[in-house]
């Protein structure tokens, strides 16, 4: 069924839970993520990034049409937009939520740009998750490095949510984009600290690669969204690969379904490492 993101977010806050928020690039991850969001009995996300509006919204409305026959609760959610024009196609083509990013901006511009993102979000009775900080590592060859990087400062973080009205904080404390080139370290006394100042819910990116045992202490202290992006995209390419290389004659309806079966199962890890499995029973 599809329900909107702030609805999601707010039940796994209450219920001490965390949600994966997964990105889809074809339909084939579409289907993986609601095919271990069923079997897992879970609420999940269908994260679509800007780019797959080059061609369009095909993306956009397969994802909404799949979410609204799925047996649990998910929605569709724009991911790392700083441009609003496209935050607004994606809005009126129906996403339930959008991440305007204003990260890259000085701290009051990222005020003003995401306060206006909130204000045309909610004249389309939708929501938005910000972020303050910013995550070095590489992404869907976007690339921040150290040296431009910065972790979110809690009391910023307080005044932010409350100047922007935003809905969702997606914050910086030492995780990455991509793949993590040496064993993570979380500021978790500045989690702790960011959780005690606001009161709406936390987002973490750079979720691939995390220690199970971080996951479990970042929900534990208030995190209620995750984003899972680099396992997906792995397994899908790996197992496509695999299949190309190993066939005489391959089919491409076969391969679908290939890449579509090696998605789900980092789904499902995701989902009972964040504590949502069950939860949409």
């Amino acid at each position: 069924m599809l329900v909107p993101t702030d609805h999601i977010l707010q039940e796994a806050r209450r219920r001490g839970y965390a949600v994966g928020a997964f990105n889809v690039y074809t339909l084939e991850g579409i289907r993986a993520v609601v095919s271990a969001a069923e079997s897992s009995l879970s609420p999940a996300i269908l994260q679509v990034l800007p780019a797959a509006l080059d061609v369009g919204t095909p993306l956009i409305a397969a994802g909404l049409e799949a979410a609204r026959h799925s047996a649990v609760p998910m929605s569709v959610h724009l991911d790392h937009c700083d441009v609003p024009l496209t935050i607004e196609i994606a809005l009126k083509a129906g996403v339930s939520s959008v991440m305007a990013d204003g990260s890259a901006l000085a701290l009051e511009d990222n005020l003003v740009f995401t306060s206006r993102m909130v204000r045309l979000a909610a004249s389309m009775g939708r929501t938005v998750e910000a972020e303050l900080g910013r995550l070095t590592g590489d992404e869907d060859g976007i690339t921040v490095d150290k040296r431009n990087a910065s972790l979110t400062d809690p009391v910023q973080a307080a005044d932010f949510v409350s100047a922007t009205g935003v809905h969702a904080l997606a914050v910086c404390i030492g995780n990455v984009h991509g793949t993590y080139h040496e064993p993570p370290q979380l500021d978790f006394d500045r989690l702790s600290a960011i959780a005690e100042n606001v009161s709406i819910p936390l987002v973490l990116h750079g979720t691939s690669g995390l220690p199970d045992a971080m996951i479990a202490r970042a929900v534990a202290l208030g995190v209620s969204k995750f984003n899972v992006n680099t396992e997906l995209r792995t397994a899908c390419l790996k197992a496509g690969r695999a299949y190309l290389t190993g066939s005489d004659k391959p089919e491409l309806a076969e391969r679908m379904r290939i890449e579509i079966s090696a998605m789900v199962q980092p789904v499902r890890v995701k989902i009972a490492c964040f504590g949502s499995e069950g939860k949409a029973a």
